[in-house]
């Protein structure tokens, strides 16, 4: 029978899933499970989204070689299988057959053979984690004597996988995603690729070269947020870049793009978003001539039909508008005049 102390270190590993460092929630959830369950080491893997790779988010206690092996090795097995396609998280006490491995229990196996049990490690167990219905990883505990996880553990163990699951998905902390308004596409963009996110379409406009550029440019820059209006085809879309400085480690410095259909704010045309975006950035009539390749007259024409449009009684009152709603349409050369910036410490 699962205990009032059990209970509790349940609830407070349900708690750690509002924690912000999602590095330090996951240590802690070990740390709490011990309080719960027998266990001499554990370890935490998520799967990262861009390689399919297990890897370590908080680790007790395994050596360097077990846990290299359980992340490597034991994920490509058909008792890993087993483990995926169990309800409640198999352990060696109440170790059942295999048939997906010719009906071999794990004890009898090559990897309890070859790596658990040199360890040191009698009992195991193991438990699928899952998130909004995806794998997203694994959690493993182990210990020195037989015959510690009954089926009570393993019912322990499973009443605490869907908060194990949220902690260890890259994409779950990438952002408020209740705040995103409907229709809006969103993907996160990291150094390695751009991860798709679970529930929304992917941004479109990380399908045309000059933004990715731009993203890449932003990321260089330091900025933690850039809000612009950007053309997808005949459309457009109102965007924002975000740095996550939060969540899982697989994901942190990550930026997240959202973008939402929109139509152009004021009736504003693509050519006079582009004067007031450089009119933004303290350029004169003369230097948006030259860079858009117009007269200094069309540029003035543009001015005078941006600030009707837009009921802006100057050229500043415009550009604070810009600004304050982003109405900016940014190139790679002019990005670091809009990008909002962590608070110098």
């Amino acid at each position: 029978m699962i205990s009032h102390q059990q209970l509790a270190a349940a609830a407070r590993i349900g708690m750690l899933t509002r924690e912000r460092d999602t590095a330090s929630a996951c240590a802690q959830a070990l740390d709490e499970l011990g309080r719960a369950l027998p266990l001499d080491a554990a370890t935490l893997l998520a799967i990262d989204p861009r390689t399919g790779a297990h890897v370590q988010l908080a680790g007790i206690g395994y050596p360097a070689g077990t846990s290299e092996s359980l992340a490597a090795e034991f994920t490509s097995t058909p008792w890993y299988a087993n483990v995926v396609r169990q309800t409640l998280p198999p352990s060696i006490t109440e170790d059942v057959e295999d048939t997906t491995s010719g009906g071999q229990r794990f004890r009898n196996g090559w990897f309890y053979a070859e790596r658990v049990r040199p360890a040191g490690f009698r009992d195991a167990l193991t438990g699928a984690l899952r998130h909004h219905g995806r794998l997203v990883g694994l959690i493993n505990l182990s210990v020195e004597g037989p015959g510690a996880y009954d089926t009570d553990a393993r019912r322990l163990l499973s009443s605490v996988l869907p908060a194990l699951g949220a902690l260890a998905d890259p994409v779950a902390h990438t952002g408020d995603m209740q705040d995103l308004p409907p229709g809006a596409g969103a993907s996160l963009v990291t150094a390695a690729g751009v991860i798709d996110l679970p529930g929304r379409e992917p941004a479109e406009v990380l399908a045309d070269d000059a933004f990715v550029r731009l993203v890449g440019a932003f990321t260089a820059a330091g900025g933690m947020r850039l809000r612009a209006l950007w053309p997808v085809g005949r459309e457009w879309r109102r965007v924002v870049l975000s740095r996550c400085t939060a969540g899982s480690p697989l994901a942190r410095d990550a930026v997240l793009v959202t973008a939402t259909p929109t139509e152009l704010p004021y009736g504003l045309s693509p050519r006079e978003l582009e004067v007031l975006t450089r009119a933004a950035r303290g350029q004169t009539n003369q230097a948006i001539a030259q860079a858009l390749f117009l007269s200094p007259r069309t540029v003035h024409s543009h001015i005078e039909h941006l600030l009707r449009k837009t009921g802006s009684a100057s050229r500043a009152e415009a550009t604070a508008l810009a600004l304050r709603d982003g109405l900016l349409r940014p190139t790679t050369d002019d990005l670091e005049h809009f990008v909002e910036r962590a608070p110098a410490r």
